[in-house]
Formats: structure tokens, C-alpha cells, sequence
């Protein structure tokens, strides 16, 4: 039994281990997407906040824009 324990272990673990490097792998070719954004001239911090709202749920989205505005008025911004 134990060896039957220990087998689930290791597969586990090394499975874990496989999608963690696909995972890095992943994220360094979102990270050449940016750069290539950025060599032909995009903004890459604006387009990073363009995919984090488009990731937010729509009533989210409105909600965060409302508090926004009313933080920016309370400060004089808006």
C-alpha cells in the first residue's frame, strides 16, 4: 500500500513539475508578445491594463470605473 502511495506521490509531483514548466514557457512568450508590441511602438503598461479589464466580468469593470471617477472627483482630478 504504501508503494502504491508512494508511486501517486512521485506522478504527482511530476506532473506538477511538467505544467509548471509549460507554465514558464507560456509566460515567456507572453512576454515576447510585449516585446514585439513594444519594438513596433504600443504602449505595453496600457496594454497590460487593456487584458486585465477584458479578463473582469462587465458589472466589475463598471464598478472599479465608478470608484475610480469618484476617487479622481474627490481629489480635484475629474
Amino acid at each position: 500500500m504504501a508503494e502504491a502511495t508512494d508511486d501517486r506521490l512521485r506522478l504527482l509531483i511530476e506532473r506538477i513539475e511538467r505544467l509548471e514548466e509549460e507554465k514558464k514557457g507560456i509566460a515567456d512568450d507572453i512576454r515576447d508578445v510585449y516585446a514585439e508590441a513594444k519594438a513596433v511602438g504600443y504602449d505595453t503598461k496600457i496594454m497590460r491594463q487593456i487584458v486585465r479589464l477584458r479578463k473582469m466580468k462587465p458589472d466589475d469593470r463598471s464598478e472599479q470605473e465608478m470608484i475610480l471617477d469618484t476617487y479622481k472627483a474627490a481629489l480635484g482630478m475629474g
